[in-house]
C-alpha cells in the first residue's frame, strides 16, 4: 500500500464510505444521502447553500440528492419569511428515523476504524484532520 498522504487520505475516505454504505445496505439510501441526513440532524431547517457547504457537495449535485430524498419522504422543503429564493430543508418523521440509523452506523464505523488507538491518538487524529480540512477550505478561497 502506498504510504503517501494523498493516497492514504483518498483510500481512507473511500474505505469508510464503502463500509458505511455496506452497513446501510437495504436502507434505501444512496451515496451522498447519509451525509445530508447527518448534517440535517445537527442543522435541521438549513438552506440548501449551507447544506452544500457543510457537506462539501456541489450545489447542483445536492439539488438532485434533495429531489430524491423528498420523493422518498425523508425531507420537506419550504419557503420561510416570504423569501422565495431560499428553500429551507427539514427532516420529516421518516427522515429523522433514517438520520438516527445513519448516526448509529457512523458511530459504529468510527469506533471500528479507530480500534487500537489510544484516546490521545484519537484526539490527535481529529485535530490533524480538522487542520487539513481547514487548510483545504482556505485553499479553495484562494482559487
Amino acid at each position: 500500500m502506498d504510504r503517501s498522504f494523498h493516497y492514504l487520505l483518498m483510500a481512507t475516505q473511500s474505505l469508510f464510505q464503502r463500509s458505511v454504505m455496506a452497513e446501510l445496505n437495504g436502507s434505501g439510501l444512496t451515496a451522498g444521502q447519509p451525509k445530508v441526513l447527518d448534517y440535517l440532524g445537527r442543522h435541521d431547517g438549513s438552506v440548501q447553500k449551507d447544506i452544500a457547504a457543510g457537506c462539501q457537495i456541489d450545489p447542483a449535485t445536492l439539488t438532485g440528492l434533495l429531489n430524491r430524498m423528498e420523493e422518498k419522504g425523508l425531507i420537506r422543503r419550504c419557503n420561510e419569511d416570504g423569501n422565495r429564493r431560499s428553500l429551507h430543508v427539514y427532516l420529516t418523521e421518516q427522515g429523522w428515523d433514517k438520520q438516527r440509523e445513519v448516526r448509529q452506523t457512523m458511530e459504529r464505523q468510527s469506533e471500528a476504524v479507530q480500534a487500537g488507538l489510544s484516546e490521545e491518538q484519537r484526539a490527535q487524529l481529529l485535530d490533524c484532520l480538522y487542520k487539513v480540512c481547514a487548510n483545504m477550505t482556505d485553499m479553495e478561497g484562494l482559487q
